[in-house]
C-alpha cells in the first residue's frame, strides 16, 4: 500500500475550524466547499472530525448557496457525502455501535473513537467484530509529560488519563484497532513539524498503520512523518487551509523526498472544481425569494433555515456578532478571535517583523523576473489608500516593476477615478483596467441582489479573479494584495499562519458559493459574457506557481 497524504478536518457547530493547542479554535467556513476543493485534487483519504461542545450544527448564515436540511452531525455528513468523492473516516460523539452504523450509513466509510475507547475498551473489540478492523480507527491525543514520555488525552486533549501512549497503542491493536491517528496536543497548531520522538514510539509499538498529525506549519514536514518517524500515513488540518493548491504542492514535497505516493492531480476526471448546480432546485429559491419580496415577508428565507436552538453571541469586548458575513468563532471568556488576533499582531516585536520584510523580499526576489522579460508581480489595484501604499512599497522600496490590474465595477467616484489614473503616472508603472460590458453588470446586479441579497457579488469576484487572470495570462507568479480582511477583522487565521489567496477561499467567502456559472443562461448571459469571473485552471496555477501573497502579513 502506498503512503498516504491525509487532510484532518474539524468541525465545530457546522463549521471548518482552524485549531491551537487544541484551545483556540478559529472559523475557517462551509465544510462542503472545504470537501469539494480536496475532490477536485483527487485526495488520498480525508479524515473529519467534529469537536463540538454539543451536536448542534448551523452554517450561521442565509445568503450562501450551500446549505444543509438538519441540525446534527449526522445531517451534516449526509450533506458532505455528497461531495466527497474520497474514503472519508468521521469521528467525533460515538460511544455505541449504533453511533457507528448511523455513520456508516450517512457516508462515512471508516469511523474515528477516542473518549469511548479510554472509557470502555472493550468496545473497540465490539466494533471491530461488528465492522470490521479496517473501518475502526483509534484517535490517541498525545502531550509530554516529561523527559520523553507520553500521556495520552481524553476529551479533546484537556483529560489526563494516566494512560502511556505506547502502551495504550498495543492495546487498541490487541483489541481490533484497524489503525491509529496519532496526533501531538503540545506540537497542534505551532508549525514546527511533527514530534518525531512521538511517533516512533508509536510506530515500533504497533503493527498497524499508524497516521501521524499535529505541527505541521510547511510542506518540507510531511515527508519527516514517514522517513523519520516511520508512520504509514501523514495528516495535518491548518495548513490546507492556508495557501492555494496546498494539496497537490503537500505531496509533491513527499514525492520528491522519494516517497512512493499516489501522482498529483490537480484536475479530477470525475468532478469538475466549478460547481454543479440544481437548476430546478434554483430557479424555484429564486420564486420563492420573489415572491416573498412581493409579500413583504423579508425574513421568511431566514426563519426557513434557522433551527431551534442557535444561541446568538456577541463579542465580550468589541461587540461584534457570531452571525456575521466575516467568520466568527469566541474563546472560553467570549471574546471573539477577531479582537485576540488584533491583539497578537499588536505583541508581534519589532525584530518579528523585521525578519518578515526580510522573508517577504526573499520571495520577491525568488519570483522576480530574471531577463526582463514579464512584469516582477501583479497588484490589485483600486485606487486607494491600500493600493498606493501597496504600490508605494513593491516599486520604491523593493524595488520591483509591478504590473497594476484594477477590476472596473462601474462605481467609482469621480475623485476615485482620478486616485486611480493617478497610479500610473504616480509611480511610473503600467496598468491594465479590465471593464467589463455594463449590460452584463446590470444583469449581475439585479441576479445578485436577488439570489443572494448582495448585488455587489461581481465586483467581490472580479476582484478576487481579474489580477489572477493577468497573472496566469502573462506568466507571473506572485499578485499581491494589501489586507487580508477576514484574518484582521475576524481573526480567522494566526498572524503566523501567512494564509494566501486562494480558489476555495474565494469561492465561499467572496462569492458566497455562486460561481460563474451559476449566472450562465439567466436573463440571456452566455458563457463568453461571464470571461471576466472564470478564475484560472488548477493546471495553470501549479505550472506558473501562482501564489496570491498579502501584504499585511508582512509589513
Amino acid at each position: 500500500m502506498f503512503p498516504r497524504l491525509i487532510p484532518c478536518l474539524l468541525l465545530k457547530h457546522g463549521l471548518i475550524v482552524r485549531s491551537q493547542a487544541f484551545k483556540t479554535h478559529q472559523v475557517i467556513g462551509n465544510p462542503m466547499s472545504t470537501i469539494e476543493r480536496f475532490s477536485n485534487w483527487n485526495v488520498d483519504e480525508l479524515i473529519l472530525l467534529d469537536i463540538s461542545e454539543d451536536d448542534f450544527h448551523d452554517l450561521r448564515r442565509d445568503d450562501i448557496q450551500q446549505s444543509y436540511d438538519g441540525n446534527t452531525a449526522v445531517d451534516v455528513l449526509r450533506e458532505i457525502a455528497k461531495v466527497c468523492f474520497m474514503p472519508l473516516a468521521f469521528g467525533g460523539r460515538i460511544k455505541s455501535c449504533e453511533d457507528i452504523a448511523q455513520r456508516l450509513e450517512a457516508g462515512a466509510d471508516k469511523c474515528v473513537i477516542n473518549s469511548a475507547a479510554i472509557q470502555n475498551p472493550d468496545f473497540v473489540r465490539e466494533a471491530s467484530q461488528r465492522f470490521g478492523e479496517q473501518c475502526i480507527v483509534i484517535s490517541i491525543d498525545a502531550k509530554q509529560i516529561g523527559d520523553g514520555s507520553f500521556e495520552v488525552m481524553a476529551k479533546g486533549g484537556a483529560e489526563p488519563t494516566g494512560l502511556e501512549v505506547s502502551a495504550w497503542a498495543q492495546k487498541v491493536e490487541t483489541l481490533g484497532a484497524g489503525e491509529i491517528f496519532l496526533n501531538s496536543v503540545d506540537r497542534d497548531g505551532t508549525g514546527e513539524g511533527y514530534d518525531i520522538s512521538l511517533i516512533r514510539q508509536v510506530t515500533a509499538a504497533v503493527d498497524i498503520p499508524v497516521i501521524a498529525c499535529g505541527g505541521v506549519g510547511e510542506y518540507a514536514h510531511f515527508p519527516a512523518g514517514i522517513t523519520d518517524g516511520g508512520a504509514t500515513a501523514v495528516s495535518a488540518a491548518n495548513i490546507f487551509h492556508f495557501f492555494e493548491l496546498s494539496y497537490p504542492i503537500a505531496k509533491q514535497s513527499c514525492i520528491q523526498s522519494d516517497i512512493p505516493m499516489r501522482p498529483v492531480k490537480v484536475d479530477s476526471k470525475w468532478f469538475n472544481r466549478e460547481p454543479a448546480y440544481d437548476r430546478a432546485l434554483e430557479d424555484k429559491r429564486i420564486r420563492n425569494r420573489l415572491h416573498q419580496a412581493t409579500e413583504n415577508d423579508f425574513m421568511a428565507a431566514s426563519r426557513e433555515n434557522t433551527h431551534q436552538g442557535a444561541q446568538a453571541r456577541w463579542c465580550a469586548e468589541c461587540a461584534y456578532p457570531f452571525l456575521s458575513a466575516a467568520p466568527m468563532e469566541f474563546d472560553e471568556q467570549g471574546v471573539c478571535m477577531g479582537c485576540r488576533m488584533g491583539r497578537a499582531k499588536s505583541d508581534i516585536p519589532k525584530a518579528e517583523w523585521k525578519r518578515r520584510e526580510q522573508l517577504f523580499r526573499d520571495i520577491l526576489e525568488e519570483n522576480r523576473s530574471k531577463d526582463g522579460s514579464r512584469h516582477d508581480c501583479v497588484i490589485a489595484v483600486s485606487g486607494g489608500k491600500d493600493s498606493y501604499y501597496q504600490t508605494h512599497v513593491i516599486k520604491n522600496e523593493m524595488g520591483l516593476n509591478p504590473l497594476l490590474v484594477t477590476y472596473n465595477g462601474n462605481n467609482y467616484t469621480e475623485a476615485g477615478w482620478r486616485n486611480l489614473l493617478r497610479m500610473r503616472e504616480a509611480f511610473d508603472v503600467d496598468h491594465i483596467i479590465y471593464s467589463p460590458s455594463i449590460k452584463v453588470l446590470k444583469i449581475l446586479n439585479r441576479l445578485a441582489f436577488i439570489v443572494m441579497g448582495d448585488m455587489n457579488w461581481h465586483a467581490h469576484v472580479g476582484i478576487t479573479t481579474v489580477p489572477v487572470q493577468a497573472a496566469a495570462q502573462h506568466g507571473i507568479p506572485l499578485v499581491l494584495w494589501g489586507e487580508h480582511g477576514y484574518l484582521d477583522v475576524s481573526g480567522q487565521f494566526s498572524m503566523y499562519d501567512f494564509p494566501e489567496m486562494s480558489y476555495r477561499d474565494r469561492l465561499e467567502h467572496f462569492a458566497r458559493g455562486f460561481e460563474w456559472n451559476f449566472f450562465e443562461g439567466r436573463e440571456g448571459l452566455t458563457s463568453s459574457d461571464l470571461i471576466s469571473w472564470k478564475y484560472p485552471a488548477d493546471a495553470a496555477l501549479l505550472e506558473i506557481g501562482i501564489r496570491g501573497l498579502y501584504l499585511g502579513n508582512y509589513v
